[in-house]
């Protein structure tokens, strides 16, 4: 895992974003379903959203000096299926660019090993294969990602890992709070799992094309010039690449940061580019991305 390099001063604006995050999420589960059921969850959807990619902020050291502070105050997943601190420890291993798209070494991956895909069934090549698509990665992503990191961390903890352990030891009373909120507010558990589900498909449409496959790690990170509400609710990590280079920076830094070294930054990921999410959709929406083994593998 790499170091963390917690920020000088209190984030104000992101510690603004977390109470706001908190608010709606109350509001989505106490006020907005006397209006519209439809529309609470809808709106929960996006607040679930949100706090994944505060979460990201939290795990880099955002808004707080204190490391311990950042853990504190995302500790508690309101989306319930992925630990914390097992986000925080993969996510920073993911952050280590000469592993970027590794089949083994890259925790956030979708490429995998050529010899793994001969031995690969023919159903299970499909599903995979439709998961390299956008529609896919929303539809049936969501699963797919959930098992292969439970199936992960269940083999880490049969061998004996105490963090892995930990983690889930401490998620689960947060997960109880959770669904306790829930269930007082008469909101439907089953309702609340399912907003829970679409979250992670929300982030599955930033989180598609983030890396591909290239000889030179810095070429690897996409970049996405988008200043819409996907980019809000990402926290600008559309700008993938700048987030790579200076993952210390927040997420309100990064437009300017951008925009005043927008060639530096286009070179240095060799062009690798999109205008907005809409040209996302309309080239990858049904069409797949990248094959499902590595087409470098193994790296030079």
């Amino acid at each position: 895992m790499k170091p963390r390099t917690p920020c000088e001063t209190v984030e104000w604006r992101t510690v603004l974003l977390w109470i706001g995050c908190f608010g709606m999420w109350l509001a989505c589960l106490f006020l907005l379903p006397f209006v519209s059921v439809l529309l609470a969850g809808a709106v929960l959807t996006l607040v679930l959203v949100l706090q994944s990619s505060l979460s990201h902020e939290a795990l880099h050291g955002h808004p707080f000096p204190k490391v311990w502070a950042n853990d504190a105050i995302a500790m508690v997943s309101l989306g319930l299926f992925i630990p914390y601190l097992r986000f925080r420890d993969t996510h920073l291993a993911h952050h280590i660019d000469e592993n970027l798209t590794d089949p083994y070494d890259d925790p956030e991956t979708n490429f995998c090993d050529p010899a793994v895909w001969a031995k690969t069934p023919n159903w299970w090549r499909r599903m995979l294969v439709l998961n390299n698509t956008l529609l896919g990665r929303m539809l049936i992503g969501p699963v797919i990602s959930q098992v292969r990191f439970m199936q992960g961390d269940w083999r880490l903890m049969r061998e004996g890992d105490r963090a892995v352990t930990m983690a889930w030891a401490l998620h689960i009373p947060g997960c109880i709070f959770v669904l306790l909120c829930v269930w007082s507010s008469g909101f439907a558990i089953w309702g609340y799992v399912l907003c829970c589900y679409f979250a992670i498909s929300v982030l599955k449409i930033r989180t598609f094309l983030e890396h591909r496959a290239h000889v030179d790690a810095p070429a690897r990170t996409v970049i996405i010039d988008d200043n819409g509400v996907l980019a809000f609710l990402f926290l600008n990590n559309n700008l993938h690449g700048v987030h790579h280079l200076h993952p210390n920076v927040p997420w309100y830094g990064l437009p300017q940061l951008y925009r005043d070294n927008r060639a530096t930054y286009d070179g240095f990921n060799e062009d690798y580019n999109y205008a907005s999410y809409r040209s996302v959709f309309a080239r990858y929406f049904v069409k797949t991305k990248d094959p499902v083994p590595h087409p470098l593998w193994p790296l030079e």
